[in-house]
């Protein structure tokens, strides 16, 4: 017998995907992208297209040590939406965390 299935509850979140990224590569800087997925509960192929987003927009930038990367972000970059943009994302992530550990807080 078949067990029925449990009514699907709406999993919106006020933070983005890209934000929740950001947020684990701050708390844990050598997180692997397949960790992060599971954190984020998102597919591996969607964390490595965020996480080229960010480093497009000069938020996050990784350092290879090994055959692992170390991520670094930099706190100074505004968040980028209008309505946000005069905040940085150092900001958003001293909001959620209390010691993100990957953040640069000077841009190099």
């Amino acid at each position: 017998m078949k067990k029925p299935e449990k009514p699907r509850r709406s999993r919106w979140t006020f933070l983005t995907n890209h934000a929740h990224v950001l947020i684990c590569l701050a708390r844990t800087p050598e997180m692997t992208l397949r960790e992060v997925s599971l954190a984020v509960d998102i597919t591996e192929r969607a964390v490595q297209r965020i996480v080229a987003d960010l480093e497009q927009a000069g938020v996050l930038q990784h350092v290879r040590s090994g055959r692992r990367n170390h991520y670094e972000i930099r706190g100074t970059e505004p968040l980028r939406h209008p309505l946000e943009a005069h905040r940085s994302a150092g900001d958003l992530l001293g909001m959620v965390l209390d010691h993100p550990a990957g953040i640069k807080s000077s841009q190099a």
